[in-house]
């Protein structure tokens, strides 16, 4: 009986230790130093940069070079071509509203300067079409939004206060545009948007010194001082 229960005890202990030794066998450890060339080419490869990206700047100059065109009168920026169409934009409500102060205005003094700025805005207007024509711009055909919003403001008026929302929103667009047609004459190479430029330099400026001469204007008239 001690003999066989022997027996038993050694074939049980040592078919534990032959499953301890195949488990063991299917696990092998890496190397200490195969370890760390592995980690150090992971490192090379996530650490590879990017392509860097244009910065801001770059990414605007080449907007601004490639809305720029050439003209047998020179380059034709896009600042050149938002001149042309916001001088349009302004004759296409600041026209119609004028003359109709001609006849609305309750003072003799706003009727009389009404009646130029009118005139001025029509001859404007054709140097503007002229213009767009030569160096196909495409012009709009209506106000904006915003200019709608005036043209209705001043026209559900009447008297005294006809007079003041007029010259209120008439000086504010004069002062709006006056700071673009500087900036363009300043800057643009073209030479026929240069005398454009001049052409509503001395319009615009007309206008501002008129309405201002009706004694009208308050700080709502004028736009907010340029940034510095």
């Amino acid at each position: 009986m001690r003999i066989r229960r022997s027996r038993r005890v050694t074939i049980v202990c040592g078919l534990g230790l032959l499953c301890s030794t195949s488990a063991c066998a299917t696990y092998t450890p890496t190397p200490v130093s195969d370890v760390a060339a592995i980690s150090t080419a992971t490192a090379g490869i996530t650490a590879e940069p990017d392509d860097p990206a244009s910065s801001p700047a770059e990414n605007a100059e080449e907007e601004k070079q490639a809305a720029t065109r050439q003209t047998e009168w020179g380059p034709l920026s896009e600042a050149d071509q938002e001149l042309v169409r916001k001088v349009r934009l302004a004759s296409l409500w600041e026209m119609p509203i004028a003359q109709d102060a001609v006849q609305r205005a309750s003072i003799a003094k706003v009727r009389d300067v009404s009646k130029t700025i009118a005139s001025q805005h029509h001859t404007l207007d054709k140097q503007v079409r002229e213009v767009a024509s030569k160096l196909e711009i495409k012009l709009p055909v209506k106000p904006t939004t915003q200019q709608q919003s005036w043209m209705s403001d001043i026209s559900s008026r009447s008297g005294a206060q006809y007079d003041a929302t007029y010259v209120k929103w008439l000086r504010l667009a004069h002062g709006q545009i006056f700071g673009l047609i500087g900036a363009v004459r300043g800057s643009t190479q073209n030479t026929l948007i240069r005398r454009f430029a001049e052409q509503c330099n001395s319009a615009v400026l007309n206008h501002q010194r008129l309405l201002e001469s009706t004694g009208l204007t308050t700080p709502a008239s004028f736009p907010s001082p340029p940034a510095t």
